[in-house]
């Protein structure tokens, strides 16, 4: 038979377990709610450099773009090969 003093060592032990537990489960959550927020927090940066490249190619047209033009008024030739490496996917910049 089980005395007393037993049980309550059990209902102890108990209650540290519990307790254990119910802060594990916590840190979980929080866990769970820190990294969605860098998700969200990372998806959003992503948006915002895509809409800075589609900038920077519409930038480097419009300035291609005057550059001819400027060319053709003043009567000198325009750089066909600037106009060449403008057209392609890889950055043209020699920076």
């Amino acid at each position: 038979m089980t005395t007393p003093a037993d049980a309550i060592s059990l209902l102890e032990l108990g209650f540290a377990a519990a307790g254990t537990l119910a802060g594990g489960f916590f840190i979980v959550l929080l866990l769970k709610y820190i990294l969605e927020s860098v998700t969200g927090q990372a998806t959003t940066l992503h948006s915002m450099i895509a809409q800075l490249e589609n900038r920077v190619k519409t930038m480097n047209n419009d300035v291609i773009r005057i550059d001819t033009l400027i060319s053709g008024v003043v009567g000198i030739k325009p750089d066909l090969q600037r106009i060449a490496r403008a057209d392609g996917k890889n950055d043209a910049r020699k920076d």
